[in-house]
Formats: structure tokens, C-alpha cells, sequence
């Protein structure tokens, strides 16, 4: 059930690496977020398979990367537009999307800029337009790749995204952090946060056509609960989810959150 494959693709653009699992008749995206400009999904098949296995059966699941290669500067407009080149030299006409983080500012230009192809939208943890949280956070982010700091960046990131119980857990494997896992440049991690800080669809929002789920963490200590609330105000029609004791981590420790993207995807 799970056909789990690793893949490349080469976009007129620059490679791009994917994964592919599930052999659902519905097709859907998965798009991850800042955290990719560390590492790939590149041989990451067979653990997001197992991950996300309760999609498999119902879905056809991808999950793009970024280039391998960024263009310095390149926006999470211009990172749509890669996806929607994959969608057309993979032949998906159209598909659900699903963005987490920094995936659902890509999501939200994929549906403004290519509505045709985007049949649902879940955007996870994401902003429409950058706030003063987010500034500092990936300010920090990117005076640690400069001094390059790895483990400073992710203990931030977990300190910011998960909850006190489940920090409990991770704080005891905070020792092991080190060179494993570490990029030999920070250079794709640099863009795409700096991406991040740039990307504006706010005043667009009201023109996403598809249904719409948004969902949001009330403690997120990245984007904020607000992004998500003030997102789902202006797109019309959406359905809004605030989970309260959850942040920016919750797609990983909300039990029910694979469930609910899948009951409104189907």
C-alpha cells in the first residue's frame, strides 16, 4: 500500500527532489516547510510513508522539496511556480494541497496563481504576511547559519514549536545534535528563510477559489496563532481550526490533525 519511491525531477528551472507514497485515486501535495533548506526529502520515502501512512490508502501523496540550487533572492511565488512545473511534467492536472509553514505560503500562491490545479487547500502553521515574530525569529535563524550554528537552530525551533510536554522528551536528545544532519552550506536554508519574511499575500487572499481549511496553533511562537485567524477572515468561505494548547509543532503532536486533513481533503 505504501509504494514508497525516492525521485528526482528536472525542472527547466534546476532538479528537484520528491517522494512519492500511497495508491489513493485522489492525488495529494504535501509541501514542507523552512526546514527543507537544510535537508531535502532526498531518501526520506519510506519514513514519511510510514509517517503518514493513514493517507495511503485514500491518496497518491508527493512531497516536493525546493530546488536543490536556489536562485539567491527566489520567492515563495517563484517556488510555486516549481511546483506547478512538477504538477504539469508529473501529469497532475489537479490535487490537494497541504502546506506547513513556509509549505502553506507556497500553497497560497499555487491557488492564487494557478487556481486551475488546486482542487482543496490546508494551510498549517503558516502566515499571509510577516509580523514582528516572525522577523525576529528568522533573524536569529540567520545570524546562527552565519556563525554556523546548527544546533542553535534547531533547539530554537523546537524551543518555539512544541509543547512543554513534548519539549520534555526532546531536550533529552538536545547532547546528540551536532555534525549529524548538518548541511555542508547554509546557503538554501539563508533564502528560503529570508523568504519567508518577504512573502505577502495578504491583500490577495479573497481571490482563493477552492475550500479552504486553515489551521493554526494558539501558542505558536513562529508565525503566530494570529497569521492563521487573520487569514482565515479573508479568504472566502474558510474553515478555521485553533488548537489551543498546541504551537507551530502541532502537526506532529496533534493526534487527530492526520484525520482532519484527510476528511476534508477526501
Amino acid at each position: 500500500m505504501l509504494q514508497a519511491r525516492n525521485c528526482t525531477l528536472e525542472l527547466p528551472t534546476g532538479t528537484v527532489d520528491y517522494i512519492r507514497f500511497g495508491s489513493g485515486e485522489k492525488t495529494l501535495i504535501m509541501l514542507p516547510g523552512v526546514g527543507d533548506g537544510l535537508k531535502t526529502v532526498k531518501g526520506m520515502a519510506l519514513p514519511f510513508a510510514l509517517l503518514y501512512r493513514s493517507l495511503a490508502a485514500e491518496f497518491t501523496v508527493y512531497v516536493f522539496s525546493r530546488r536543490r540550487i536556489l536562485s539567491a533572492e527566489m520567492t515563495t511565488r517563484d517556488m510555486a511556480d516549481d511546483v506547478s512545473l512538477a504538477m504539469d511534467m508529473l501529469g497532475l492536472s489537479w490535487a490537494a494541497v497541504v502546506g506547513v509553514s513556509q509549505g502553506g505560503m507556497i500553497a497560497q500562491w499555487l491557488a492564487l496563481d494557478h487556481p486551475e490545479k488546486v482542487e482543496k487547500l490546508v494551510l498549517t502553521v503558516t502566515l499571509s504576511r510577516p509580523n514582528a515574530v516572525v522577523r525576529e525569529v528568522v533573524a536569529g535563524w540567520l545570524e546562527m547559519a552565519d556563525h554556523d550554528d546548527y544546533k542553535g537552530i534547531m533547539v530554537d525551533t523546537a524551543e518555539r514549536s512544541y509543547s512543554e510536554k513534548r519539549l520534555k522528551m526532546a531536550r533529552a536528545e538536545y547532547g546528540l545534535l551536532g555534525s549529524v544532519g548538518k548541511p555542508k552550506t547554509f546557503e538554501r536554508f539563508r533564502i528560503q528563510a529570508a523568504s519567508c519574511v518577504t512573502h505577502d499575500t495578504y491583500d490577495l487572499l479573497d481571490n482563493i477559489s477552492c475550500p479552504t481549511l486553515v489551521i493554526g496553533g494558539k501558542k505558536d511562537r513562529i508565525v503566530t496563532g494570529q497569521a492563521s485567524i487573520e487569514m482565515a477572515e479573508r479568504i472566502p468561505g474558510c474553515r478555521l481550526l485553533m488548537y489551543e494548547g498546541l504551537g507551530h509543532g502541532l502537526y506532529e503532536e496533534a493526534p487527530d490533525f492526520l484525520k482532519i486533513v484527510a476528511d476534508f481533503c477526501r
